[in-house]
């Protein structure tokens, strides 16, 4: 849950200036007071800080307020019924690992795909959604017992999550799933967290949808590719944009956030912070100088490099400590999906796929060989419905050679690289309690000489990489792998399948 802690100067004003902009926008977070949504406005917000600069106990707060002012919180799992007078609140990340991050600390989010294509659920799931949610009577669903309803209410009085209610009533919501459509009326507030990961067309994307957007954002973060090294926020017009520059106390003993910070200093080179992380990890054992690569973490926390031939070494690696076959996965393997394979025609089929969280830079866990030829059993990281199986075409691979190795593949479907290492860019967003840094990469981002926006490249790959961690760092400074001293397995994600709700209506568990 959110920390209770006073605003710093910097946060108090950027939520005065947040506050004014949605009272323009007819919602008084003062007084609880709201008015219908005015027509033809629009209105967009960047807060921005780096990590520890409190960006996400503003956005805690600033849901709070707007759900005591009598604001209705729209997510990808219900909505509610529509009425002239009402105000809503969207809270969205790119990721479903961003989404669940916020989750994890009291923030219901979802993710931005899942406000852009929404369900058409079956008439039994509103019943249960609409009683849930306070707006409609309790239901009488055939086949769920009272005790199984008296459950679903009292996870969703903790968790205001629909499918973590549902499953708590032993059901899946995917069950209730009859399609999907893109959404074609426009929503209300939208708050969007990682803002720094959003590209021109996601953003395009939202401002159709939310006459009223405020992004959260960290400007030391890397840019999408193809912008230049700009982010979206950046091309904001002068005055909207809050900067928060105060670290707050609970960060202030964090030798993590301390490593990330010190990088602003013009005067820091790259041996300089080896020095200082070496230094930092004997009075502190949140921060580890490691000789080695751990191949058990690698596991469930990727390596971060910078440089794909890395990874495709790294990844190789780590499944000949493990004995992987050449030829097939082993249950526990991570992957990362790369995409849906999917000709335009079956354009349902892709919104489904992505919708259970397989997006572009999801983390996935191998779990077995599907029940179909070509499907694979994944769980999904970060997603509320984790587990399911998709068609998917699973490639590695390998030093020196240009075609991969393909041990799952279906003719279309979800693709996934192999996730024990991965690139910096592709870890915005995600965070791990554990984080290994591959240092031989960022020095060679140093020696380069490359700079993005201005900035030497190595130090926004590092900010970003440092910054992934939430408890432990681990900065690797050779080229090797240890030993695993455990097999891989899967017993750390088993969970009780969900028993399907029998509707006429209900689509097959494999996608």
């Amino acid at each position: 849950m959110l920390p209770i802690l006073t605003f710093s100067d910097d946060q108090a004003e950027a939520y005065d200036r947040v506050a004014a902009e949605l009272l323009s926008m007819g919602i008084d977070l003062e007084d609880g007071g709201l008015t219908p949504r005015a027509e033809g406005r629009a209105s967009v917000l960047a807060v921005v800080g780096k990590a520890g600069s409190g960006k996400t106990m503003l956005l805690g707060a600033l849901y709070k307020a707007m759900q005591a002012a009598g604001v209705d919180l729209v997510s990808g799992d219900y909505e509610g019924r529509r009425r002239k007078e009402r105000r809503t609140l969207a809270i969205l990340a790119p990721t479903n690992k961003a989404a669940s991050v916020l989750r994890m600390r009291g923030v219901p989010a979802t993710t931005i795909h899942r406000i852009l294509y929404t369900p058409v659920y079956d008439p039994q799931y509103e019943k249960i959604a609409e009683w849930l949610t306070g707006q409609g009577p309790r239901p009488v669903v055939e086949g769920l017992t009272e005790q199984a309803l008296d459950r679903a209410h009292a996870f969703y009085q903790t968790v205001a999550s629909i499918p973590g209610a549902l499953a708590a009533a032993g059901l899946r919501g995917s069950d209730f799933i009859k399609g999907w459509k893109r959404r074609e009326e426009p929503l209300d507030v939208g708050f969007v967290d990682e803002s720094s990961m959003l590209d021109e067309r996601q953003f395009d994307d939202l401002r159709e949808i939310f006459p009223t957007l405020v992004l959260f954002g960290d400007p030391a973060q890397l840019a999408p590719v193809g912008q230049s090294g700009q982010m979206v926020f950046d091309r904001l017009a002068e005055g909207r944009t809050l900067n928060l520059h105060r670290i707050h106390r609970q960060t202030q003993d964090n030798p993590i956030l301390d490593l990330a910070h010190a990088l602003s200093d013009d005067r820091l080179g790259f041996d300089d912070f080896e020095r200082m992380v070496e230094e930092t990890a004997k009075r502190d054992d949140r921060v580890v100088w490691g000789e080695r690569v751990d191949a058990d973490l690698m596991a469930r926390s990727p390596v971060l490099v910078w440089r794909n031939a890395t990874r495709i070494r790294l990844i190789t690696a780590f499944r000949a400590a493990h004995g992987a076959p050449p030829d097939d996965l082993l249950p526990g393997e991570p992957l990362i999906c790369d995409g849906i394979e999917l000709p335009l025609k079956h354009r349902k089929k892709r919104i489904d796929l992505e919708a259970r969280g397989l997006i572009k830079g999801a983390q996935v866990i191998y779990l077995g060989a599907g029940n179909r030829p070509g499907f694979a059993k994944l769980h999904v990281i970060g997603a509320e419905e984790p587990q399911l199986s998709a068609a998917s075409i699973v490639k590695i691979e390998k030093p020196d050679e240009e075609e991969p190795f393909i041990p799952h593949a279906a003719t279309m479907g979800a693709a996934f690289l192999h996730g024990a290492a991965v690139t910096i860019h592709k870890a915005q967003g995600s965070q791990w309690e554990t984080v290994q840094v591959f240092a031989p990469d960022l020095y060679a981002a140093a020696a380069a000489g490359r700079t993005e926006a201005g900035i030497p490249l190595w130090k926004r790959l590092a900010y970003v990489a440092i910054t992934r961690a939430e408890k432990r760092l681990m900065w690797v400074v050779r080229n090797r792998l240890a030993r695993p001293l455990t097999p891989l397995g899967i017993d750390d994600l088993r969970a009780t399948p969900a028993p399907a709700l029998i509707l006429e209506s209900s689509p097959q568990d494999e996608v």
